[in-house]
């Protein structure tokens, strides 16, 4: 008599069904309900201005990456 294995179903698993949403509006949604910002100082949005005050804060924050060892 075979005896079916039972198949586990991951948790996970409905999220690869599901479309992924868009990164965008993902940050959008960040920055509007919880003032989180995520932006890249490489963004083409930006200007040059924007972009240095961005590397700035980044080095200011969490050190500058030609200083890091390891």
């Amino acid at each position: 008599m075979k005896i079916p294995t039972p198949q586990y179903r991951s948790p996970l698993g409905r999220l690869v069904a599901e479309p992924r949403p868009d990164p965008e509006e993902i940050k959008r949604e960040g920055w509007l309900d919880q003032h989180i910002l995520v932006v890249s100082p490489e963004d083409a949005r930006l200007d040059w201005t924007e972009r240095e005050f961005l590397r700035r804060i980044g080095d200011r924050l969490y050190g500058d990456k030609e200083r890091r060892h390891g």
